[in-house]
């Protein structure tokens, strides 16, 4: 009857080991740590969507056309007028590209604001808790910063302004969305939406696995969590 409550009292000593890892941790690395994890999750991301086909080659985060228009274009690519669709597309997903670069510098100076009780909160959150932190402090920020770019880009191309006529007919007649109406403001709200999916991947994924962090404090952190 001894075994078990000796593999029981081991057990507990583990845990209360573990725990005073955890307690051994001041608040103040434990803010650097995220700190220095939510850096590498943005330059990541900015790396691998500001390339030249970070969006378009990407299933995760493509940009399509939105609603029911995205089934009238399948239509036409299936009777052999999809070339014009395929170049909308292809020029909404570059526009994001092009856009993403601006991000890094904003939500950068939204980590540097993080408090130390934000960072507490954020550590024992769910796997995207820090995402959901910059999401909510700095995507109106990014919005303003990248609607002229995007704007940019898309009206290099024609069809912009036929997707918006389009679109725009559409939306009064209630088959998309008023807020899709507009190929600037949707590419720009898509934009944004894949990059914080491609931050709260990495953020998953140095939470699951401490050992994929850039810095020694962040690995101590995320291992101690």
């Amino acid at each position: 009857m001894r075994r078990p409550a000796l593999a029981l009292a081991s057990l507990l000593l583990c845990f209360h080991a573990h725990a005073a890892s955890l307690a051994d941790i001041s608040q103040q690395d434990t803010g650097t740590a995220l700190k220095q994890a939510l850096d590498q999750g943005i330059a990541l991301a900015v790396t691998q969507l500001g390339k030249p086909g970070g969006f378009n080659d990407n299933p995760a985060v493509r940009i399509e056309l939105p609603g029911k228009l995205a089934k009238v274009a399948s239509s036409m690519k299936m009777m052999g007028m999809g070339a014009e669709v395929e170049q909308l597309e292809d020029s909404m997903n570059r526009a994001a590209e092009l856009a993403v670069p601006q991000a890094q510098a904003l939500l950068t100076t939204a980590v540097k604001k993080m408090s130390v009780q934000d960072a507490k909160g954020i550590l024992t959150g769910p796997d995207d808790a820090a995402t959901q932190y910059l999401n909510k402090s700095s995507r109106e920020q990014l919005r303003a910063s990248f609607l002229p770019i995007v704007k940019q880009a898309t009206d290099q191309v024609g069809l912009a302004r036929q997707y918006n006529s389009f679109a725009g007919q559409a939306a009064s007649f209630g088959v998309l969305d008023a807020k899709d109406a507009n190929i600037e403001n949707y590419v720009t709200e898509k934009t944004l939406d894949g990059l914080f999916a491609m931050i709260a991947t990495e953020e998953a994924r140095i939470r699951d696995n401490p050992a994929a962090a850039a810095t020694s404090l962040a690995k101590k952190v995320f291992g101690a969590q």
